[in-house]
C-alpha cells in the first residue's frame, strides 16, 4: 500500500512538474533571448543559454518603454482601486438589498462581461469625444472602471452572499443605514474580496492593449503594451529588445501574483462558500 502511494504521488508530481515546465517555456525563451546580443539571436538556437550574456537589450528596451511603463502605473492603480470600490457597492446592493426584479437587473449587469471590445469602440470613442475625455488618461481610467463593473460586482456579490443576514440586522437595530452597514460591518471584513478583485483588475487593465491603443492615440501617453508593440521595426525585429520589452511589461503582474497569490486564493475560496 505504501509503495502504491509513493508511485501515485510520484506520478502526480511528475505531471505537475511537466505542466509547469510547459507553461514556463515561453517565459524561459523570453528571458534568455533578452540576455543575448542581437547577433546571437537565431530561431534554430533559441533554446540555448546565452554564451555572452548582456543587458544591452534590456537597457535599450527600458529606455524606449520607461515613460509608457509609468503611464500604465498611473492608469492601472487608480482604475483598479476605483473599480473595486464601485464593484463592492454594487455587490453589496445585489447581495443584501433585495428590490423588485433584482435578479433581472443583475443579469443585465453581467451582459457587459460578454460584450467584445471591438463592438463598442466607435460609440466609446464618440462618447469620450463628447465629454472631452478622448486622448486623456482620466478618460481611459473611466473606461476601465466602467468595463470592470460587471466582473467586480459578480465577485463581490458572491462574497457578500456568504455573510449572515443576522449580522446586518444587528447593525440596523443599532441605527446603521445603507452606508453605515457597508462602512462599519461589510467593509472591515472585505479584505479577501478586495484582494481578489484588485488582483483581477490590476492584471486585466495592465495587460490591456486594444483600449489603450484606441483611447490614447498619442504614443507618448500610451500604456506599456502599446510601446512594446512599437518596438518592432518596419523591416526587421531586434528580438532581444522586443523580448526585453515584453519581460518588462509582464514583470509587475508576475511580482504581484507571487507576492499576493495566497491571498488571492483565500479570497476566491471565501467567496465560494455560503452560510
Amino acid at each position: 500500500m505504501n509503495l502504491q502511494r509513493i508511485w501515485t504521488r510520484s506520478a502526480i508530481y511528475f505531471l505537475l512538474i511537466a505542466f509547469a515546465a510547459y507553461y514556463l517555456m515561453p517565459f524561459y525563451v523570453m528571458l534568455i533571448t533578452s540576455l543575448k546580443p542581437f547577433a546571437d539571436v537565431q530561431i534554430a538556437r533559441m533554446w540555448e543559454l546565452p554564451q555572452n550574456p548582456t543587458l544591452e537589450g534590456v537597457l535599450r528596451a527600458w529606455t524606449s518603454v520607461a515613460p509608457n511603463f509609468w503611464n500604465s502605473v498611473r492608469i492601472t492603480v487608480p482604475a483598479a482601486l476605483i473599480s473595486a470600490f464601485i464593484g463592492s457597492i454594487n455587490g453589496y446592493i445585489f447581495a443584501k438589498w433585495r428590490f423588485p426584479h433584482a435578479d433581472t437587473v443583475f443579469i443585465l449587469f453581467l451582459v457587459g462581461m460578454f460584450l467584445p471590445y471591438q463592438g463598442v469602440l466607435i460609440p466609446l470613442v464618440r462618447t469620450l469625444q463628447f465629454f472631452g475625455l478622448y486622448g486623456t488618461m482620466p478618460g481611459l481610467v473611466m473606461v476601465h472602471c466602467i468595463f470592470g463593473i460587471p466582473i467586480t460586482a459578480l465577485l463581490f456579490r458572491g462574497y457578500y452572499a456568504g455573510i449572515p443576514n443576522e449580522l446586518l440586522d444587528a447593525g440596523k437595530i443599532d441605527g446603521c443605514g445603507f452606508f453605515g452597514l457597508y462602512r462599519w460591518i461589510l467593509l472591515p471584513i472585505s479584505l479577501p474580496a478586495f484582494a481578489v478583485v484588485l488582483l483581477w483588475q490590476f492584471t486585466t487593465i495592465w495587460n490591456d492593449y486594444l483600449i489603450g491603443l484606441v483611447v490614447l492615440s498619442n504614443p507618448s501617453r500610451a500604456p506599456v503594451n502599446v510601446a512594446v508593440q512599437n518596438l518592432a521595426g518596419s523591416y526587421f525585429v531586434e528580438w532581444n529588445v522586443q523580448m526585453s520589452g515584453a519581460l518588462i511589461a509582464a514583470l509587475p503582474t508576475i511580482l504581484v501574483y507571487l507576492a499576493l497569490g495566497k491571498l488571492f486564493l483565500r479570497g476566491l475560496l471565501a467567496g465560494s462558500l455560503k452560510g
